[in-house]
């Protein structure tokens, strides 16, 4: 499913940057740009322009911790006799006799950085203006004192036009969602500027108001897509160049490497994106959705949905004379077993999707069994059988076998899924649905602490492919 308004409500929560921020950002532009104009920096400064995701307008959050930057373009007439260098070195040097900003600078091969106590950082770039050429401008690069090709205005005006051709804002959108992925993720490299051209390329003009491009969740299923098939058909590193600035080659920033692993990750989410927006059920498409962005993707819908599955199952009920003296799920199993259990209990949107690709051929069956301890390797009490009904305290030590009982060999590891319902796991912050590592081979400990009915699953993983072979059926657990 599309899920737009959840889609929505992620860019406008998670995703973007908050106008407060903003509002910071363009007050302490505003104060750079004064400053640079008030410098004895010789240099005749014909004017400034943004540069990077804010002139784009993809810049997003940054992850808790981390601070946002941006980039400013100073535009300058040549200094008779300065080498590249000298454009950063002597800017640098007439910023740090500011009593305001001499504490907050650095300097860097191609600019200064001004950093405001690790909440945001502005990097100031000198760009020179026809120095040899008319119409040509330049980039200085301190660090191998060489002047280099720049035309971010023309880059700039390229992502205009295949963000009209997306309509919507769509493609800034798109954009910013494949950079939380990055950022969230931080399993594949590739900088935005390389990322933002790689979209734009897969941006035709034939595009304009074709329905693959009407909302969010359709535009990034059509360029991620698109993406993919060109990475697929290209197995080594292909250059990518500016399309504004041909000799660039902004592939560069790759090595054969860091492609290599870009290329799977991006077939990965591909299979992802593709699987959740082709999902009709909605609670399974959330939680497809949440496998690709994580828990902060519908958050409210998921936590709501598991936090009130008693409600649920009552209501399929309601009027029934079973229901006499039933105030929950947990005193409604007790009554009626599995029939209990409402529609979709086993897939809430809470529930972490499977990360591992399905092998190739046939699965193995997996078999959860479980055993009630006084205490994690205290005093085993008895076996249990799922849905029986257990007191909060005591533990459960579950294990995972094969089909005929017996272990399975170390070429494997099993995952094990624990997942959390109803209303006191809710208010207690604990309703989980992650994977976790087996305590020992194939075995997994769990306390018991909230009421509810709960779940625990076993994912049969072969550890030379990380490739899913099986998974058990729900062990249902049930906490008084």
């Amino acid at each position: 499913m599309k899920l737009v308004q959840c889609f929505n409500t992620f860019l406008n929560d998670t995703v973007n940057l908050n106008s407060t921020r903003f509002d910071q950002l363009e007050s302490s532009i505003e104060a750079i740009k004064g400053a640079v104009r008030g410098l004895d920096w010789k240099p005749s400064i014909t004017g400034f322009a943004a540069q990077g995701s804010w002139a784009h307008k993809t810049i997003i959050k940054p992850l808790s911790g981390d601070p946002f930057d941006a980039d400013l373009l100073v535009y300058v007439k040549p200094v008779a006799g300065w080498e590249a260098k000298d454009y950063i070195n002597e800017l640098y040097a007439e910023m740090g006799k500011s009593g305001l900003y001499k504490d907050k600078i650095r300097r860097y091969s191609h600019c200064i950085t001004i950093e405001y106590a690790g909440e945001r950082k502005i990097d100031v770039a000198p760009c020179v203006k026809e120095r040899l050429h008319a119409g040509v401008w330049e980039v200085c690069n301190r660090d191998t004192n060489l002047f280099e090709k720049s035309n971010p205005l023309d880059y700039t005006n390229w992502l205009i036009e295949r963000n009209r051709i997306c309509g919507n804002n769509n493609f800034r959108k798109t954009t910013r969602l494949l950079k939380y992925l990055r950022d969230i993720k931080t399993n594949f490299t590739c900088p935005s500027f390389l990322l933002t051209t790689l979209l734009g390329n897969h941006v035709y003009a034939s595009d304009l108001g074709a329905a693959d491009f009407i909302d969010v969740p359709s535009t990034l299923k059509m360029l991620v897509g698109r993406l993919d098939d060109w990475l697929q058909a290209n197995p080594t590193k292909s250059a990518v160049r500016n399309p504004v600035l041909y000799e660039e080659i902004q592939s560069t920033a790759w090595d054969d490497t860091k492609y290599s692993n870009f290329r799977a990750k991006i077939n990965l989410y591909r299979s992802w994106i593709d699987d959740a927006y082709d999902e009709s059920d909605k609670e399974e498409s959330i939680g497809k959705w949440r496998r690709v962005f994580g828990d902060d993707f519908a958050a409210h819908e998921a936590v709501e949905k598991a936090g009130q599955v008693s409600e649920a199952a009552l209501t399929v009920i309601r009027g029934s004379p079973v229901l006499a003296g039933v105030a929950d799920l947990v005193a409604l199993v007790k009554k009626i077993g599995l029939a209990a259990l409402p529609i979709g209990f086993d897939r809430l949107p809470h529930m972490h999707r499977p990360r591992w690709r399905m092998a190739v051929g046939s699965r193995l069956t997996v078999t959860v069994g479980a055993q009630l301890w006084t205490s994690r390797y205290g005093q085993h009490l008895r076996p249990l059988v799922s849905l029986s009904p257990t007191q909060s305290g005591y533990w459960i030590r579950f294990n995972a076998t094969s089909n005929l009982g017996l272990p399975f060999p170390d070429t494997y590891k099993v995952a094990w899924r624990v997942t959390n319902t109803d209303e006191v796991a809710r208010r207690a912050n604990a309703l989980r649905g992650d994977y976790y590592t087996s305590d020992e081979p194939g075995v997994r400990w769990e306390q018991l602490s909230y009421r509810g009915v709960h779940m625990v699953e076993a994912f049969l993983v072969r550890k030379a492919d990380d490739r899913l072979l099986g998974k058990s059926e729900p062990f249902y657990v049930v906490i008084e």
